[in-house]
């Protein structure tokens, strides 16, 4: 058998990345909800709840590995003052998370782990997709100013 322990701490890395990233989220879900940005609000539940799944699937996976995950998070989330603040911030985490899971991939690979190069795989074109859908919201702030960027974030009944 070989030696999995490389595979394993990036295992665990992947595990407190995601739950850092699920908590961010749901602080972001309080803060938009308090702003009265329902809509963000929800794109953002649906976030937490994909970071919480990607977490779920490290944790597996360590354990089928033989590992104890440890489901600590990685760090505290912070709260924005500005949408695109909050956009920006997140930006950031996801480009690392890209750095992170493509070379974990590759790692996973050069150990002959497919499974887990699969799995850093996925993840990697996931956090691509969040990185795409921050940068368009970046650019609609920029473009059509916050008043009216805000305004496509409220639902009519919200507004009530």
């Amino acid at each position: 058998m070989t030696d999995n322990r490389k595979t394993l701490e990036n295992l665990q890395t992947a595990v407190s990345m995601e739950l850092a990233a699920a908590n961010q989220y749901l602080l972001h879900i309080l803060t938009t909800e308090n702003w009265g940005l329902d809509k963000l609000a929800t794109k953002m539940r649906a976030e937490m709840l994909e970071e919480l799944g990607h977490a779920e699937e490290y944790a597996r996976r360590m354990i089928f590995l033989g590992g104890v995950p440890v489901m600590t998070a990685a760090k505290t989330p912070t709260s924005s003052q500005s949408l695109q603040e909050m956009f920006e911030a997140d930006l950031v985490d996801e480009k690392e998370a890209i750095t992170f899971y493509s070379t974990a991939a590759r790692e996973a690979d050069d150990a002959q782990d497919i499974g887990t190069r699969g799995l850093f795989e996925r993840t990697a074109l996931d956090e691509e997709g969040h990185m795409s859908w921050l940068e368009l919201q970046l650019s609609l702030l920029q473009r059509m100013g916050e008043p009216a960027f805000i305004a496509m974030q409220i639902n009519a009944t919200a507004a009530e």
